[in-house]
């Protein structure tokens, strides 16, 4: 009797494949940290801070623990605090926010633009006015470089400039992107980032980087990252926290970032194919002028009316995974929604939170497979 056998079900991120192609020398990299027993600061976080700056064109690199680690502990290496105001766009990932909250001070949430789903400069004036309007001193602005795309550096740094504010970007979801023709961990003070294993550069657990040229600063945040410690580990000299990459991250991050290049091609290809074959039935991704991205996510927008829950629904009856960045933007979430909003509201983050819904994206994801996913969103919405 013949049986209806389900699809084999397609990776949403697919970290096997990769682990597959890097074959012992992931293990032989693990192996040698386990012979040497330097688990903290040992010598391969050195020299993943090297391969980074040489990578990113960045003076300094700084590895830390997580991509929240890393923002927080840029704030705190600035003293921003208690009635300060950090404005951040509010459809990303709580931790933009949360690291803000963290230090102190008063997120500031404002709208990002409809096509590239990045801060929008004129909602980022209005905030500042906002902040000012409620007594706080506009100290820095978080641009977040999302699913991958750069923001507009040039526009935001202009602004900041005349505002007198300092840019710490958070390129979480976009290191290996550029702007402009410059790789990103070169705009602004200072660039956060994580390796968080979802992300284009991923380790095998959680960890971060901050880029910066300012040398001074680069080594607060080194004494930040073990207790604020200064000549010594018994003379802390300014409050920190526990912010060190283990050595064994550092490891695989060494390896995997060998490949790095060949995987953003990868990324490119993929996200051209959706393009050409769902750029007539959805709202495709937005590159603006002169961004790259490294597609952390290939995230459309669908049509008017769809129900986005039967079309999720659809495609999973058929193996395809999907995921939704982010149903709630930030200052819709509970732990956020008492903070101030720029003037005039954030229409497009509440509109993007409704309608946006991510595919299946990662360098290892072959044409056949691809056919069989576009060909399983268009069925989703034609029927």
């Amino acid at each position: 009797m013949n049986q209806h056998l389900r699809p084999d079900p397609v990776p949403f991120i697919d970290v096997a494949s990769q682990r597959r192609r890097l074959g012992h020398s992931i293990d032989e990299a693990v192996a040698r940290v386990l012979a040497h027993c330097q688990f903290i600061n040992g010598p391969e976080v050195t020299q993943l801070e090297a391969a980074l700056a040489a990578f990113s064109g960045a003076k300094h690199v700084v590895t830390c623990a997580s991509g929240t680690d890393a923002l927080l502990m840029v704030l705190m290496a600035k003293d921003v605090g208690r009635g300060d105001a950090v404005l951040c766009p509010s459809f990303t990932f709580c931790a933009t926010g949360e690291a803000v909250a963290l230090a102190g001070a008063t997120p500031v949430f404002v709208d990002v633009d409809e096509a590239t789903f990045n801060i929008d400069v004129n909602s980022l004036k209005r905030g500042i006015a906002t902040a000012k309007r409620l007594g706080l001193k506009p100290r820095a602005v978080i641009p977040v470089d999302l699913f991958g795309q750069s923001a507009d550096h040039d526009a935001i740094g202009a602004i900041a400039q005349a505002e007198g504010l300092f840019v710490l970007d958070d390129a979480a979801q976009a290191f290996g992107a550029s702007y402009k023709g410059r790789r990103l961990g070169t705009f602004g003070l200072v660039t956060a980032t994580s390796f968080f294993p979802a992300k284009p550069l991923g380790c095998f657990g959680d960890g971060g980087a901050i880029l910066t040229d300012d040398a001074e600063l680069a080594e607060t945040l080194r004494s930040i990252r073990v207790h604020g410690q200064g000549s010594d580990k018994y003379d802390n000299v300014r409050l920190g926290l526990t912010g060190r990459l283990d050595t064994l991250q550092a490891a695989i991050l060494l390896e995997k970032l060998k490949i790095f290049e060949d995987e953003i091609a990868a990324r490119n290809l993929v996200a051209a194919r959706y393009a050409q074959g769902l750029g007539n039935v959805v709202t495709v991704p937005y590159l603006a002028s002169g961004a790259t991205s490294v597609w952390a996510q290939y995230t459309i927008r669908l049509p008017a009316g769809t129900d986005r829950n039967a079309f999720a629904a659809a495609l999973k009856a058929q193996g395809i995974p999907t995921a939704i960045y982010y149903p709630k933007s930030m200052h819709q979430q509970t732990a956020y929604r008492d903070y101030p909003v720029a003037d005039g509201g954030l229409p497009v983050c509440e509109k993007l939170s409704e309608d946006v819904i991510s595919l299946p994206m990662h360098a290892y994801l072959d044409e056949p497979t691809q056919e069989r996913i576009i060909k399983a969103v268009r069925g989703a919405l034609s029927s």
